[in-house]
């Protein structure tokens, strides 16, 4: 804006209108003391200011103008039609004018004046702006710097107090920074410690350098007093201002001891791995003769009882008829060679679990309806009753897991309280998890089935000793067996990576929970 400042109307009129032609923002004053209101309140790019006026004069207020700090810097044109002498131009110029014109004005020159003097105006506003940026980035930069300096600084305190070797690197991948570690490995601030020729890894270092990513390995240093290598573990990761990397910040760490212990753990475990192989064979090839051999002392052992039971059996109907004292000394005999036949073939039972055989799908309501036929005789003799609810159908070794019902529906007939039909119940349920106690769910992943019974019943103190082979919590004389055929159960519930456990209360019956995956995660089952 332009600032006409003229005590006649008549003078200002032409000239605002001239300005305005020219798309020049105008504003007047009608005295020197309402200029200096105006100058006050407003911003103006150039002053034409009338020399002689009432009150102030032209002079007095470009004088009082120079003393402000926001308009001192404003061109000032005067206009004169009287102070014609060189004395008044002197003056104008000296109290703050930039150009000094006498009336009457050429419109021409004063609009090519004008134009000269806002464009310099404004060029001096634009540079004055430009300074100021300038003055403020450079305090930024100041203050950048300074702050970088502190970080700096506090930087290589910290990593003077760390235990390790550690450096720093700047971008232009040149180190910039150690601390006195260093100089145990190397004799230069400025060179790499010695490494072993197998740990070189300038290439791999640059390729990170390049790509801005943090960069890990071990390295051997070579130790300038004892010349002898160490492994350290070298970590060097960027540090980034505004999203750019500033340096690198890097660390050798001493694993010299821990990788030997690792070392020589290694060897150790390779040694002992080596040696578990070696029994493993061995023990195979043992199993493999144990196996042979029983089924052979099985066979030579079974033979000789027939024959006592064979001749037992003759002697006492071809020559002790009617002497009772003899024929139950032989009834013994024949007992136990019985019961002897009965403990060699549950022992060969046993003996086969260790042979690996392949995981079916197996229907257990089938498999239990099968069972139950041949038990058809004791039942109906005892007039127990079998009451069997939907099995699932699991991944099972059929022959084993038949043995193992067979053992328990077996023991609930034969352990049932004299006088009181046996009632054997079996049931199953869906849980999520191999637990006793998980609650049931829909899509469980396991089965729980209970064989429950009313019979005798046992004390849950022995409950740790009736899985265990040849324990017997009864007396041989009142309940037959052989004190094997819950340790078979165990055995096979094991292989088929599922639990076996019981409860009971004497006198008032037991239950016996078997846990089952409902399909296997292995082909073949070992022992």
């Amino acid at each position: 804006m332009i600032l006409i400042v003229d005590d006649r109307p008549e003078n200002i009129l032409p000239l605002k209108k001239i300005l305005e032609l020219h798309q020049f923002k105008t504003d007047s004053a009608g005295s020197g003391e309402e200029a200096l209101k105006k100058i006050l309140n407003n911003s103006y790019s150039v002053i034409i200011m009338d020399v002689q006026m009432p009150g102030m004069d032209g002079f007095e207020v470009a004088e009082a103008i120079s003393g402000f700090s926001k308009a001192k810097d404003t061109p000032i044109i005067f206009l004169s039609a009287v102070n014609k002498e060189k004395k008044f131009i002197t003056k104008g110029y000296s109290s703050g004018g930039i150009d000094y014109l006498t009336k009457p004005v050429d419109p021409d020159i004063l609009l090519l004046k004008v134009k000269t003097f806002y464009k310099l105006f404004q060029q001096q506003q634009e540079l004055k702006a430009i300074q100021h940026s300038l003055q403020n980035e450079i305090e930024i930069r100041k203050n950048a710097q300074e702050e970088l300096a502190f970080r700096m600084h506090e930087m290589q305190f910290i990593l003077e107090s760390l235990p390790q070797i550690a450096f720093t690197v700047n971008v232009e991948g040149d180190i910039e920074f150690v601390n006195e570690h260093w100089f145990q490995y190397s004799s230069s601030a400025h060179v790499f410690p010695e490494m072993h020729p197998d740990d070189f890894f300038t290439e791999r270092w640059s390729e990170h350098f390049a790509a801005g990513q943090e960069f890990t390995r071990e390295a051997r240093l070579k130790a300038l007093e004892s010349d002898e290598y160490k492994y350290f573990l070298l970590k060097i990761i960027p540090i980034t201002q505004n999203g750019a990397i500033v340096r690198w910040v890097g660390t050798f760490t001493d694993i010299h001891e821990q990788k030997m212990a690792n070392e020589l753990l290694e060897h150790k475990v390779e040694l002992r791995t080596r040696e578990l192989l070696d029994k493993n064979t061995e023990l195979e090839t043992t199993n493999h003769e144990l196996q042979q051999f029983a089924w052979v002392v099985s066979h030579d052992l079974k033979e000789p009882l027939r024959k006592i039971q064979t001749f037992s059996h003759l002697i006492k109907e071809k020559y002790l008829t009617g002497n009772e004292e003899a024929t139950a000394y032989l009834n013994r005999s024949i007992n136990s060679s019985a019961r002897m036949s009965r403990l060699i073939t549950d022992l060969l039972e046993y003996s086969r679990l260790s042979v690996k055989a392949n995981f079916q799908q197996t229907n257990l309501n089938s498999l239990i309806d099968e069972i139950l036929v041949d038990f058809d005789e004791v039942i109906e003799e005892k007039n127990a009753v079998v009451r069997v609810h939907p099995l699932p159908v699991t991944d099972t070794i059929p022959s084993q897991i038949r043995q193992v019902f067979q053992n328990l529906i077996g023991n609930a007939l034969k352990f049932s309280k004299p006088g009181t039909p046996p009632l054997i119940t079996i049931s199953s349920t869906l849980i999520g998890s191999k637990g006793m106690d998980e609650p049931a769910v829909a899509d469980g992943l396991f089965c729980r089935i209970v064989i429950a019974d009313n019979g005798i019943g046992f004390d849950e103190k022995f409950l740790d000793r009736i899985f265990v082979i040849f324990q017997r919590l009864n007396n041989i004389s009142t309940y037959e067996g052989t004190g094997i055929g819950l340790a078979i159960a165990k055995k096979i519930i094991d292989k088929h990576n599922g639990l076996i456990s019981a409860q009971s209360v004497e006198n008032e019956g037991s239950q016996f929970i078997l846990v089952l995956p409902l399909v296997q995660e292995n082909d073949l089952s070992e022992s």
